[in-house]
């Protein structure tokens, strides 16, 4: 789980550095092809840093790294990050998440396809790391 959220944190820092690669299918569009959303660069580089802290946090808790964290973190972080990625895949019933209206968007397929399952798992994954701690 922690090399999927470092590889989509990547994926991130790319796009804060001006990658184009897939760029058209990252971003919800309208039916006519207008983006939603138009991320600039310091949003990607927040949700890089955000995903990769993640990443991080989930090593922490599974025991693979050793990282002294205040009590309250220790304590909550999974459960918040599993609910911001169950949130994710719940979407905004418009452009995101699998009760999405707009579906036939090159992003509406690909979030169907990949990005909603993906973010499924790795909220139900977290859910399972924290219950069998």
């Amino acid at each position: 789980m922690s090399i999927i959220i470092l590889l989509i944190s990547i994926l991130h820092f790319y796009c804060g550095f001006g990658g184009k690669w897939k760029k058209n299918e990252a971003v919800p569009t309208t039916e006519p092809g207008t983006k939603v959303l138009k991320p600039g660069r310091f949003a990607c580089f927040v949700v890089a840093i955000g995903l990769l802290s993640f990443a991080i946090f989930a090593l922490i808790r599974a025991n693979i790294l050793s990282i002294s964290l205040p009590y309250w973190i220790s304590v909550s972080g999974l459960w918040i990050i599993a609910a911001i990625f169950l949130l994710r895949t719940i979407g905004d019933f418009k452009y995101v998440g699998f009760f999405k209206k707009i579906k036939q968007t090159a992003f509406g397929r690909n979030d169907s396809k990949f990005y909603s399952p993906l973010c499924l798992a790795i909220g139900i994954l977290c859910i399972f790391l924290e219950v069998l701690k």
